[in-house]
């Protein structure tokens, strides 16, 4: 099964801080998680796709979206879940209580990289910018190409090149065979 065919839920929230991001992330994630879990989730035989970290319903959340060749199952969640929260509590980079969520990335998967947004040239997304584009903040079309920092994209007929430092959130439109 391909990757953007898998079964999930879509996230819910997304939270931005423009400061010091690399050129390569959509948006700002925490380095210092990411660099902490990555390895970890890389050894154990996941994909790291991105780290979310908010609000909800009053309490913090930090959800991570993983991913592999062969999809994601509520084992796998399970199995990173009990890793990471092991790293968590030794290197205790996250202040106060917080809920940790750990999901595949669903049908409309979140696109975190430019390098995530050209493994789908050719399948449509979703981008919402940060400030408008040709009268525009959100995008919905075909990702056509991924050039020089930029997201191209084909939408009602008309062609868009989107900075990656202009996109606030990005992720796919499920296909429904």
């Amino acid at each position: 099964m391909p990757l953007n065919k898998k079964v999930g839920h879509a996230p819910t929230f997304l939270f931005v801080d423009r400061k010091n991001r690399p050129d390569n992330v959509l948006y700002r994630q925490n380095q210092t998680l990411l660099q902490l879990l990555e390895p970890v989730i890389q050894g154990m035989g996941y994909e790291l796709l991105g780290i979310e970290q908010g609000q909800q319903g009053g309490t913090a959340v930090v959800r991570i979206f993983i991913d592999q060749d062969a999809g994601i199952q509520v084992e796998d969640c399970e199995r990173v879940s009990g890793q990471v929260s092991a790293v968590l509590d030794v290197e205790d980079p996250i202040k106060g209580q917080y809920n940790l969520e750990v999901s595949s990335p669903g049908l409309d998967r979140p696109l975190f990289s430019i390098e995530q947004c050209a493994r789908y040239v050719g399948d449509e997304a979703k981008l919402k910018l940060r400030q408008n584009l040709a009268g525009r903040r959100r995008l919905r079309g075909v990702i056509e190409a991924v050039e020089n920092n930029r997201v191209v994209m084909r939408v009602e007929g008309e062609r868009y090149e989107v900075d990656a430092d202009l996109i606030e959130h990005a992720h796919l439109v499920p296909q429904f065979d």
